[in-house]
């Protein structure tokens, strides 16, 4: 039903997640991204309340495989999730339960990790992580990368309907937060989204820490 990938940017600190599925509005279910603390994905059979719980462990200090084995120990029905972590130093843990549907697979690397189910092929999630490695660029550029060629490589068995780009960085609301919930070619929408929103992105910020100091809006009636 899904594939996606979790990912810390090295330079900035920044954590971000990429996901597509054949459910609808996947990206409001399944992305956590928390600033200076960690992405989580939580899918499959979806419990959406253990990203912020596997967060929440990060945050008091536990590293990827701790705090997602603090989450997942003789937690009822945790065959069916599959969970991705990464953490603040770029360390990564996954868990897929015996219970994932399925051709499934997963794959990580240092600052990412990426895993799907009901994919066309288990080699999915290696795609995503070797393109996210060798990607240039900010985070949600190399994010969105990553995802296009988790779709390249196959994605789902079937075609998927939703997508979604969540970026966290030093603020307590996300950079970005670009959902796609329902249509024929999703990740295409959401590439269309992130290049339009990228360039604007510095600017919604300065709007909220100093609009004195922001640029014009852009919309009609502003001076």
């Amino acid at each position: 039903m899904t594939f996606s990938i979790v990912a810390r940017c090295a330079k900035t600190g920044q954590f971000g997640m990429a996901i597509s599925s054949s459910s609808p509005a996947v990206a409001g279910r399944c992305a956590h991204v928390r600033a200076a603390v960690g992405a989580v994905a939580s899918q499959n059979i979806t419990d959406p309340g253990l990203g912020p719980l596997i967060l929440d462990q990060l945050e008091a200090g536990l590293p990827a495989d701790k705090a997602l084995a603090a989450v997942t120990r003789d937690r009822p029905h945790i065959d069916y999730r599959q969970l991705l972590v990464v953490d603040r130093a770029g360390r990564t843990a996954i868990h897929s339960g015996r219970q994932v549907l399925g051709i499934w697979g997963e794959a990580r690397a240092t600052d990412c990790a990426a895993g799907g189910n009901l994919l066309a092929g288990e080699l999915v999630p290696m795609t995503m992580v070797e393109a996210f490695t060798t990607a240039k660029g900010p985070l949600g550029e190399r994010l969105m990368l990553a995802l296009e060629a988790g779709l390249e490589a196959g994605g789902e068995a079937g075609p998927v309907h939703s997508a979604g780009l969540k970026v966290a960085d030093r603020l307590g609301w996300p950079l970005v937060d670009l959902r796609i919930d329902w249509a024929e070619d999703p990740i295409g929408m959401l590439r269309q989204a992130w290049e339009v929103y990228a360039p604007q992105m510095a600017a919604y910020v300065q709007r909220a820490e100093d609009p004195t100091q922001a640029p014009k809006y852009g919309v009609p009636g502003d001076a």
